[in-house]
């Protein structure tokens, strides 16, 4: 086994539940040329990785198509062995059939599976967890042992943030992509003013998530919040959390950056259930949702822009 290829193009949190992968094929085939194939923007994830020899990116924003095919080209010169396809869509499905690798990998719901050489069932809501699902594609040549995600902030990552590490902090990491997976903003002004024993309080998230996380600031009693959207990178963000006294989340990416560092979390789920397969799996986490049981909820595997039934009682309604 010379060569390998890992696709997951999808959005952060996915690439992150795929580093499982990458310490299993790693630990089974210790010599062998580990890659792995990212959408533009989630390449910072492999910074230094210890196991990646060479993190390729698709650039989706910019000549789309154009890309795709100088990518297919790039890949075909590799010659990789395997091809493990983690992402399930036709794109990645392409790549996958047109890389000329001996093996190739994937779930059956990816609309080029039937040229796959070895096609696994997806199946969300039976029990296993994201990363157990993942680790099913690689189950016969590693094994079935479960492995962790696992993310490698390098030391110019810990330096930038030793400053901040103080004897005793918290992260929050208010935002999400989908509004309906993000705890409303006066549940998290309360979770602020309910810490008051002096404790730093860290906003993450990104430069985007910059005016959510100043109004929380402006709405709480507590003084001793700080507001880092944009101003730390993932890797960054995962040498932070990894010392906090506790970390808090949505069903988003950041809940996975707490697990890829065995963190302790505390992750909100709003519109999403657990029972979909992406729950923390740091020693140190809690799940919280609204205590009743709604009919409309879950009402989506990934969630929407604003509650479709405009009353929001999942996240209006979880208690602090």
């Amino acid at each position: 086994m010379n060569k390998i290829l890992v696709i997951q193009t999808a959005f952060i949190g996915d690439v992150i539940l795929a580093t499982a992968v990458l310490e299993k094929l790693h630990e089974k085939f210790p010599n062998a040329r580990l890659d792995i194939l990212v959408r533009n923007g989630n390449e910072t994830l492999f910074v230094q990785h210890p196991y990646i020899n060479n993190c390729l990116v698709w650039n989706k924003t910019h000549g789309k198509y154009k890309s795709l095919f100088s990518l297919i080209a790039k890949i075909r010169k590799e010659k990789y062995d395997i091809v493990i396809n983690l992402h399930r869509f036709a794109s990645s499905g392409f790549i996958t059939i047109c890389s000329n690798a001996k093996t190739k990998i994937g779930f059956d719901k990816n609309p080029f599976s039937f040229l796959f050489t070895k096609k696994v069932k997806h199946k969300i809501g039976n029990g296993l967890h994201e990363v157990e699902r993942n680790q099913l594609l690689i189950n016969e040549i590693t094994d079935d042992n479960f492995a962790m995600p696992k993310l490698y902030p390098s030391q110019l990552n810990y330096e930038r943030i030793k400053d901040l590490k103080t004897d005793s902090y918290v992260c929050m990491a208010p935002s999400s992509v989908w509004a309906t997976k993000q705890l409303p903003l006066h549940k998290w002004v309360e979770l602020c003013d309910k810490i008051t024993d002096g404790k730093s309080i860290y906003l993450l998230g990104a430069k985007s998530d910059n005016e959510l996380c100043e109004k929380i600031i402006a709405s709480s009693k507590n003084k001793n919040i700080k507001n880092l959207c944009g101003k730390l990178n993932l890797l960054d963000s995962c040498s932070l959390m990894q010392n906090a006294t506790m970390n808090y989340v949505n069903d988003s990416a950041p809940l996975h950056l707490s697990s890829a560092m065995n963190a302790p979390v505390t992750a909100f789920f709003c519109s999403t259930i657990p029972e979909f397969g992406f729950t923390p799996l740091s020693k140190n986490s809690t799940i919280v949702q609204v205590n009743k049981k709604l009919s409309c909820r879950p009402c989506g595997l990934h969630g929407f822009k604003k509650c479709p039934e405009g009353h929001f009682k999942c996240g209006n309604e979880i208690v602090i």
